[in-house]
């Protein structure tokens, strides 16, 4: 990457940074690092991954990984699962999302619990998800009327029927659990 002033990155700067290694995201032109990921945060996110993905209906897909979301080019995001449309794309970004889900850790709470929401808020994202792998929570997020609504908070063996962005049925307790 080039020299920047603090405030000044955008994503161009970041199609110039290596694929390996931490994981960057870009608000407001300030860069944001992330590191790897506990065993819980992986454990919670595949088991996630494997009910979103069964569950997915054929025009749209689930991804989880390094794949950014840009909706600007001074706003890049990561999120650790993300439901988007289907189509052929060879980019390692989209611009357009259903669904965007952080999984929460100790390192991670402040940007996935208070600055991510109204980022992705801003961005039109309709339904957003908040796993916390500490408190083993499910909060979820609506967009009504261009404002997050929490529509539910779930832990433990409680059930949540989601309807957006498709039906699926998410029980936290079973997304901890070692399989």
């Amino acid at each position: 990457m080039r020299p920047i002033e603090p405030g000044e990155f955008s994503t161009a700067d970041l199609d110039a940074a290596p694929d390996e290694g931490p994981r960057y995201e870009l608000v407001d032109g300030v860069l944001l690092v992330t590191y790897m990921s506990s065993r819980i945060h992986q454990r919670a996110l595949g088991n996630l991954v494997m009910q979103m993905v069964s569950a997915c209906p054929d025009h749209l897909e689930v991804l989880y990984g390094p794949l950014e979301f840009r909706p600007n080019s001074r706003l890049a995001l990561v999120p650790d699962l993300l439901v988007l449309p289907c189509k052929a794309t060879t980019t390692r970004w989209v611009e357009e999302l259903a669904l965007a889900v952080e999984v929460v850790v100790s390192t991670t709470r402040t940007v996935d619990r208070v600055l991510k929401p109204v980022l992705y808020e801003r961005a039109g994202v309709p339904a957003y998800w908040i796993l916390d792998a500490e408190e083993q929570t499910l909060t979820v997020l609506e967009l009504v009327d261009g404002v997050y609504v929490e529509r539910d908070v779930v832990s433990g063996e409680k059930v949540f029927e989601a309807t957006l962005p498709f039906p699926v049925r998410i029980v936290p307790a079973e997304l901890f659990r070692v399989r």
